[in-house]
């Protein structure tokens, strides 16, 4: 037990990161669905949820999430902070749940604890270690080559379909771009640990890591936007930690401690791990939100006009004063 009291700040840390994140994207999500469905995957969803007050508390809680997220990270490695983080999907379904009415599943907390029993098994059998936070610059070229043409191609492809298919698709380059930000966080807390601010200002990485956040901002609520929270979030939750790892091992040098009979069992848990999130999120609920999301004008359509019927005068009512108009 010497190696989980030598790491607890950052154990501690990561799992109130993940509570914090939680309750960051069920609020931004709840937020998000209010957005006309015309506006997806466009800026129209941001300018529209920057003006709504309980998206800034949202946002405040993911600051939060994230201010824990790089405390453990300045006391452990991305093998061991990242997974800790999946636990997010514990407590933003049940917090989904709790807004939306509706009940959890016995099946659904089967896999939650499924989940917690993977994460606490890689925590305590595979130990993971620090690497040197001196990122070669091959590795990053190599890094950059293998992310970016993703996060581009899933751009694109989710502009040609909706719903599910379309949150689904933007979680992938955000889980990507969450990964990075996993990576840079800790580049810049050992940067700031050796050499103060004047150490973190000389380096690129706390630049390209406010870039990368605003692009994440963006593409995280289209993702919202597109469909209910259990689309979305656990590929996203799953694929972060997934992203982070690679990156942590290709670039920093992390490794975990694992010796003989150890290696299947933490093998066993990483797919367990993967299996039950993905489980979590595998039945979508319902859009909640769908009876107030609010209409864009040019969805206000007639109801003739939409049956294929045309050239009909029909006299209507106003959307918002109940006036007579003529279309």
């Amino acid at each position: 037990m010497g190696w989980v009291t030598l790491h607890a700040v950052a154990i501690v840390s990561a799992l109130l990161a993940a509570f914090w994140a939680a309750l960051g994207i069920v609020i931004r999500q709840r937020v998000a669905q209010r957005v006309p469905a015309d506006d997806a995957m466009s800026t129209a969803v941001t300018t529209t949820v920057l003006r709504d007050r309980l998206w800034w508390a949202g946002t405040l809680a993911a600051v939060a999430g994230y201010v824990f997220q790089a405390l453990a990270l300045a006391h452990g490695s991305l093998l061991l902070v990242q997974p800790l983080l999946v636990s997010s999907l514990l407590f933003a379904l049940p917090m989904s749940a709790r807004l939306s009415r509706q009940r959890i599943s016995w099946a659904e907390w089967g896999w939650a604890a499924v989940l917690t029993a993977a994460l606490a098994v890689f925590v305590l059998v595979g130990q993971p270690r620090e690497g040197h936070n001196r990122p070669p610059v091959p590795a990053w070229t190599l890094a950059l080559l293998m992310t970016v043409p993703l996060v581009a191609v899933c751009v694109v492809a989710a502009r040609r379909t909706a719903g599910r298919g379309r949150a689904m698709l933007l979680a992938i380059p955000v889980a990507v771009l969450l990964g990075m930000v996993a990576v840079l966080t800790k580049i810049c807390t050992h940067r700031f640990a050796i050499g103060g601010w004047h150490g973190l200002m000389t380096v690129p990485a706390p630049y390209v890591l406010v870039a990368l956040a605003v692009a994440l901002t963006v593409l995280q609520q289209s993702a919202f936007h597109a469909g209910a929270l259990q689309a979305s979030v656990p590929i996203m939750l799953v694929g972060e930690p997934v992203v982070a790892v690679l990156l942590g091992v290709v670039v920093l040098g992390e490794h975990v401690a694992v010796r003989g009979a150890a290696a299947p069992v933490l093998t066993v848990a990483v797919l367990a791990m993967v299996v039950s999130a993905t489980a979590l999120g595998r039945g979508e609920a319902p859009d909640v939100n769908a009876a107030t999301r609010r209409p864009s004008p040019s969805s206000r359509v007639p109801p003739l006009a939409a049956a294929g019927v045309a050239n009909v005068d029909v006299p209507r009512l106003g959307p918002d004063r109940g006036e007579r108009y003529e279309p």
